[in-house]
């Protein structure tokens, strides 16, 4: 029972557990892009703590990875109203040909409040989008930048 417990002590921390934002900043900036993908989602739980992060995420929008892409959107609408400087770099993300990027971009720019209304023609394009869980996105976000 003992053994059990000593080594259920020994285990490493989860990647994501116990880091700063600077951490997470830094290991977006990893060669490993799955260190970048984590460092992108440890960004987006922190929220609005990670408004530092803010260009180094709006860099990560351009990145060859899917999850890396998806990633940095989560954690710009997580931030808020503080990502505001990202609102051209989420727009761009609209046109990703990756889906789930599309979609994330979309949700991300309903959560950065009224600073976003510049991406509201952007958002409508997504109307066209071949998949629903895009177009349900966009229109909750332009629901949301409307009110």
């Amino acid at each position: 029972m003992l053994a059990i417990l000593l080594l259920a002590g020994c285990r490493a921390k989860p990647p994501l557990e116990g880091k700063s934002a600077s951490e997470f900043e830094k290991m977006l900036k990893s060669q490993d892009p799955a260190v970048q993908a984590q460092g992108a989602l440890g960004l987006s739980r922190l929220g609005p703590q990670a408004a530092g992060a803010v260009p180094a995420l709006i860099d990560a929008l351009k990145n060859s990875e899917t999850i890396v892409r998806q990633n940095s959107a989560l954690a710009l609408g997580n931030i808020g109203p503080e990502a505001k400087s990202a609102v051209t770099a989420l727009s761009d993300a609209l046109r990703d040909p990756e889906w789930v990027v599309r979609r994330q971009a979309a949700v991300a720019l309903g959560q950065l409040g009224p600073d976003a209304h510049a991406a509201i023609p952007a958002l409508q394009k997504l109307n066209q989008d071949p998949n629903s869980l895009v177009r349900r996105a966009a229109d909750d976000s332009l629901a949301r930048l409307r009110h």
